[in-house]
């Protein structure tokens, strides 16, 4: 994917899915969180079989599709390819940015965590990624333990890197804000949306932040 085209699809609020067996409530989910503006949906299952994974990507896909959204799949570059995802967000055992390139097509999104390493942004850079995300930001429900990154990462990846960056963990309304002014095109959340009362509302909250950064 062109540079100018990844700047446009990953910009703002990057949705990520908690882990659900139910389908049916999964995409009830989502789709508030479409209703609520998300135009940039990752589809995570750490506990599902790969039966399930793929029948949840392939349904999430036609989801997407009907509001003009983009599906990524994490870490499963053949269930990107299966379900026919636009793109895959690979972690740091997930395999190289070329090879997923080499099965998903020049148009696939790829998108790299770099968790708080800036030498490997540079080279998923250099590699072909289309984004690459950094965090953990703040202490996360999700991964408690994971590595922490400081703000200033974000300002020198605005600095360093011609590609959008994504950050990532314990995200909320009140402190994406700091994020978005340091250099974050996007924000991934999980909890502070799907674990929302209101769905919609949360996900429209962090799509308008960065209708007020334009």
């Amino acid at each position: 994917m062109i540079e100018a085209e990844a700047r446009k699809v990953v910009r703002g609020l990057y949705a990520v899915t908690p882990d659900r067996s139910d389908t049916a409530r999964l995409l009830a989910e989502v789709s508030a969180a479409l209703e609520g503006g998300a135009r940039l949906i990752q589809y995570r299952n750490k506990t599902a079989t790969r039966e399930l994974r793929l029948a949840q990507a392939r349904a999430l896909k036609s989801l997407c599709s009907t509001h003009g959204a983009r599906l990524i799949v994490n870490d499963h570059v053949d269930i990107a390819l299966e379900c026919g995802a636009d793109g895959v967000h690979l972690g740091g055992e997930d395999g190289s940015v070329r090879a997923a390139r080499g099965t998903l097509g020049p148009r696939s999104v790829i998108g790299v965590s770099c968790y708080a390493d800036m030498p490997l942004a540079r080279v998923a850079q250099q590699e072909g990624a289309d984004y690459v995300a950094f965090g953990s930001f703040f202490v996360s429900r999700v991964k408690p333990g994971a590595v922490r990154a400081g703000v200033d990462l974000l300002i020198d990846a605005r600095r360093e890197l011609s590609l959008p960056v994504v950050a990532i963990g314990g995200i909320t309304r009140e402190n994406a804000p700091a994020l978005i002014t340091a250099g974050a095109d996007a924000v991934a959340v999980i909890s502070d949306v799907f674990d929302a009362p209101d769905i919609t509302r949360a996900a429209a909250a962090f799509t308008t932040l960065f209708s007020v950064s334009s």
